[in-house]
């Protein structure tokens, strides 16, 4: 029970951040973009209790993949619907990649800080869990990426692979959606997920942390 709690509270500030800047950077560039939807809906904000979905949450602590309420989004809004909303579709990844990065960096200021430093009771006591979470962040952010960039409807990798194909291709391909959580749901459970995007986590985990 104490080794769940202590991972719990080393783990929920990444991955509540995480699932936060992922939606607010699909809301903010569809806002930018002419679709004032998700403002109007009050998702333009980086509060967490905007976006988080009880299910995805509690799911990313059992299967290790988990997901926020989607930000409302209307294409009908954009000049150029389709070219538009490939950018809105990837700018959530894109956002949790750079913050992969940038917690990798605070990591290792904070690696060379300890080594710098004088050891200290009240410098361990900061930075052993700041360390903790800022590599949970890392993990955490590539996960969501990686996931995302899947080309599973409703995942973002979908909206994006739609907005290369050719007109008549991505309306066929739209089709699948309707299917795309369950075959999500399955792939998960069944282990397969996992064997398909684990070796690439853990590879930009180990060049992002070496």
């Amino acid at each position: 029970m104490n080794t769940f709690i202590t991972d719990l509270i080393i783990t929920a500030p990444p991955l509540l951040l995480a699932l936060t800047i992922h939606e607010f950077a699909h809301g903010y560039v569809a806002y930018r973009l002419g679709d004032p939807t998700a403002k109007l809906a009050g998702r333009l904000t980086l509060n967490p209790l905007h976006h988080l979905d009880p299910i995805g949450t509690i799911a990313f602590f059992v299967i290790k993949l988990g997901w926020a309420k989607p930000v409302p989004v209307n294409a009908a809004y954009f000049k150029n619907p389709r070219k538009d909303m490939l950018w809105v579709a990837l700018a959530g990844p894109m956002t949790n990649l750079a913050m992969a990065v940038i917690s990798a960096i605070a990591t290792k200021t904070i690696w060379l800080l300890m080594e710098i430093l004088p050891p200290s009771p009240v410098a361990n006591a900061l930075l052993l869990p700041l360390n903790a979470m800022l590599i949970a962040s890392v993990w955490i952010n590539l996960v969501l990426c990686i996931f995302n960039f899947l080309p599973i409807p409703p995942l973002d990798g979908s909206r994006i692979l739609s907005g290369i194909l050719p007109l008549g291709m991505a309306r066929s391909y739209a089709n699948v959606e309707r299917y795309g959580f369950v075959l999500i749901l399955l792939l998960a459970f069944s282990g397969i997920l996992s064997r398909i995007i684990l070796p690439i986590i853990n590879f930009a985990n180990t060049l992002l942390l070496s």
